[in-house]
Parts: structure tokens; C-alpha cells; sequence
């Protein structure tokens, strides 16, 4: 018990520059509060006391916000940020090292009694503020989950998923970090699930076209001022040339989006 409290502690200072010392993470962090909370609560429901395991997880409701029921699993150093808002069903499967933000929603959307009905999320699965993740599929390994996106479809492990409904606006692929003599290297912790450069392949798509549109216009213009030059004056051609400047604009606006 006590050596899971001290990893859930070393876990959150690490992710967490905010937090000063172990004391102010272990009084003043309600997303460690509803962790040791839970697991009371989960060892009551596993042990058949199904009654008194609810009756703990409304207790830690009402305590720290965060509504996590006693049948979920969670792993090792699981930390949940500021927390207010965070809803983890009663199918869920938390892995080591998963981070979840406020507002969060690990639903079900099937009504059949014992079915796996929440989603599974990997070792290492970071999900956003808001982000709503709904059915019962897997998060894989080390995927990121940006704010309030939808995720109704299983996201491949080191995946990035943002959006509503969710894309994946960075494919799946081994988690970073390689062997390094005997200890291991971490992958970098993304907060919030901010992927750097990771932008959205739509936008992308369409800031392409814009910019196809824009060459094609300047070579047209280029044509028939050479057609001009040689006599053969195109003046109703000319007269609706377009403004390829503001189009590049529209390119940049969409992609900032």
C-alpha cells in the first residue's frame, strides 16, 4: 500500500511542475485522493461487498469530483490532474502511467449487462481535458488523446487522436525511448496531449488545394499575357483575374485553425 502511495507521489512531481513537495501532492491533490479511495472501494466490490464499494466511490465523489466506479481497474501511477468532472465507468481498464486531465469521460454505450462496455486504455495513454472516450475498445500503448475530442474507434499505440469524431492526426508507432545501458529512456510526457507538429491532415488537405488553385491561377494569368503580347488580346480573361494573395491567406487561416 504504502510503496504505491509513494510511486503515485514520485509520479505526480515528476508530471506536474506545480507540485512543491510530497506533503502538498498527498494533502492537497484530489485526483491522488480518489485514486486511494478507489482502491478501497475496488477491493470491497472484487470482495463482494458491492454495496459498500459504491458507497466509498460516492463518498470520493463528493470528496474530490471525480467519479471513478469501484469495478474499473486502474494500474500503477495512474494520475488524474485537477480532476474535477472525471467520470471512469465500471468496464473501464486504466494501464500504468496513464494521465487524465479534468472533464474526462471514459464511457460505455452498450446496455448489456456484464459486457466490456468502457474503453481499455494501454501503459501510458495521455488524455486530454474534455476528451470524451466512448465504447468499449483499447487506447493503445503510449497514444495521446487531445482536449475534447470524441473518440468512439480504437486509437493504435503512440497514436495522436483529436477532433470530434476523433482523427488521427499522427499514426500509430512503437512508443519512443530505446535501451540506454541498463535503464530505459522514457518517452517525453505531452500534457494535455499536445503533439508538437501535429497537425490536422483536413486542414492540411485543404490549405494543398488552395495553394494548387492559386498556382494554376498565376499560370493562366502568365499565359494570357503572353497570348496578349502576340496579339491575340484576351481582355475578358484578363478582366476576372483572381487575387491570389488573398486566396495564400485563406490557405494560412484554414491551417492555423
Amino acid at each position: 500500500m504504502f510503496t504505491r502511495l509513494r510511486e503515485d507521489i514520485a509520479a505526480i512531481r515528476q508530471k506536474d511542475p506545480a507540485a512543491r513537495s510530497n506533503w502538498e501532492v498527498f494533502t492537497c491533490y484530489p485526483g491522488l485522493h480518489a485514486v486511494m479511495l478507489h482502491r478501497v472501494a475496488h477491493r470491497c466490490w472484487t470482495s463482494g461487498f458491492k454495496w459498500s464499494g459504491r458507497y466509498i466511490s460516492q463518498y470520493a465523489r463528493f470528496l474530490t469530483g471525480i467519479e471513478i466506479h469501484p469495478g474499473a481497474t486502474l494500474g500503477r501511477r495512474v494520475f488524474i490532474d485537477h480532476g474535477m468532472g472525471v467520470v471512469i465507468g465500471e468496464t473501464a481498464v486504466i494501464g500504468d502511467d496513464c494521465t487524465i486531465y479534468q472533464g474526462v469521460t471514459l464511457g460505455g454505450t452498450s446496455l448489456t449487462r456484464g459486457a466490456k462496455r468502457h474503453p481499455t486504455l494501454e501503459a501510458g495513454v495521455i488524455v486530454g481535458a474534455g476528451a470524451k472516450v466512448l465504447g468499449g475498445f483499447t487506447v493503445g500503448e503510449g497514444a495521446k488523446i487531445g482536449s475534447n475530442a470524441v473518440v468512439v474507434k480504437p486509437v493504435p499505440a503512440g497514436g495522436t487522436a483529436v477532433g470530434n469524431p476523433a482523427r488521427i492526426v499522427r499514426p500509430g508507432a512503437p512508443r519512443e525511448g530505446t535501451k540506454v545501458g541498463e535503464g530505459e529512456c522514457k518517452p517525453e510526457f505531452s500534457a494535455y496531449g499536445i503533439t508538437p507538429n501535429a497537425d490536422d491532415p483536413v486542414s492540411l488537405a485543404i490549405h494543398g488545394l488552395i495553394e494548387n488553385a492559386t498556382d494554376q491561377s498565376h499560370k493562366i494569368d502568365v499565359m494570357v499575357a503572353a497570348l496578349n503580347q502576340l496579339g491575340a488580346h484576351l481582355e475578358a480573361l484578363g478582366a476576372s483575374k483572381t487575387d491570389t494573395a488573398e486566396l495564400r491567406k485563406l490557405g494560412k487561416e484554414i491551417q492555423d485553425m
